[in-house]
């Protein structure tokens, strides 16, 4: 699959969200933004009141809500709730010595850019390639999203980790019956 560099990383970082550590305590959103910070304006403020992490929880249950949708019916409501959260206003921009579009304002608050580049990340990648390339890993024990990039939207775990766990306990399991 091909996509896009600017939208293929905008749905990176939807993914990204979707398999944050929410579990790491209050400020797990603010070590989520500090480590995909390129995202953001130079001189954004990176910290979140609590408002704001419920928000950025809200954004990254929507993008897992489209990962777990079982048909093209529920993809639709689920992507169009977290459109509804979006304000896009793009722009072009050659920052990194190619043109390419932005999908929030560089003026936007924080959680305004996080939103929309998530968004917008995720349905350009559904809507261009189908719904069925976003999904939930399949190992045991694992519920990362992930975005199928493979040629035959065969992919069923999140990483190589996942697969070879997966195909090791398979063998012993047979091996043992």
């Amino acid at each position: 699959m091909d996509y896009d560099t600017y939208g293929s990383t905008a749905v990176e970082l939807a993914i990204d969200l979707a398999n944050a550590d929410r579990d790491a305590g209050p400020d797990w959103a603010t070590a989520f933004l500090r480590a995909h910070d390129e995202w953001f304006s130079p001189g954004s403020v990176l910290d979140l009141s609590p408002d704001e992490t419920g928000q950025a929880a809200t954004t990254a249950d929507l993008v897992r809500a489209v990962a777990v949708a079982q048909s093209e019916g529920e993809v639709m409501d689920r992507l169009n709730a977290l459109l509804a959260l979006a304000h896009p206003k793009p722009y072009a921009t050659d920052h990194d010595g190619a043109l390419h579009l932005h999908y929030a304002r560089p003026d936007a608050p924080l959680l305004e850019q996080l939103t929309t580049t998530v968004a917008m990340g995720l349905s350009q990648v559904v809507v261009q390639h189908g719904w069925q390339r976003i999904g939930v890993c399949s190992a045991e024990g694992c519920d990362d999203v992930y975005v199928d990039t493979s040629r035959n939207a065969s992919r069923r775990y999140c990483s190589n980790t996942c697969a070879s766990r997966s195909t090791v306990a398979a063998y012993r399991a047979r091996r043992k019956a």
